[in-house]
């Protein structure tokens, strides 16, 4: 058994990692998805006449709600009392794209990358449930941590060329 397989135990047995010896940090994460729409359900999102409402405004909600319960989604995820979670939203007019972008910080002792991804995967998914009724083509892609700060391994963002 390798040692750094950090969820599995002696006997190979999955577990959560011990962090109480970890000293508290500022903790940041960003993270990013791509959400692709055909022209019509790209322009009733961008105009604000989606029949189900502000596509936006609820893709924000589910993605701050997500951040907050990824340890009920994500196995072995500790618990975290998450200091702030903010979603942005930037349409491309010419490829129809929504950029949404996650940052969650945390002072803790264990990071907070997978509570953005749950955020922006959520916000994404949203986006599509929203507007499936216009264009079921639509494409989630592009699911990445941008950039993270804090804890033992210090900062990391990801190469403009990855």
């Amino acid at each position: 058994m390798s040692d750094n397989l950090t969820h599995l135990n002696a006997a190979g047995e999955a577990h959560m990692v011990d962090v109480s010896s970890k000293v508290d940090s500022h903790r940041i994460a960003t993270a990013v998805a791509t959400v692709t729409l055909g022209a019509a359900a790209f322009e009733q999102l961008n105009n604000g006449n989606n029949k189900k409402g502000d596509v936006i405004a609820v893709a924000r909600i589910a993605g701050i709600q997500a951040a907050k319960k990824c340890s009920d989604l994500i196995p072995l995820c500790h618990p975290l009392m998450l200091s702030s979670v903010a979603l942005t939203f930037d349409l491309d007019d010419k490829s129809h794209c929504v950029y949404v972008r996650a940052c969650c910080k945390i002072t803790g002792q264990t990071g907070v990358e997978m509570e953005a991804l749950t955020a922006v995967s959520v916000a994404a998914l949203t986006i599509y449930d929203m507007c499936k009724a216009v264009d079921k083509s639509i494409v989630i892609s592009d699911i990445a941590l941008e950039e993270k700060a804090g804890g033992k391994s210090g900062h990391w963002q990801r190469d403009a060329k990855a």
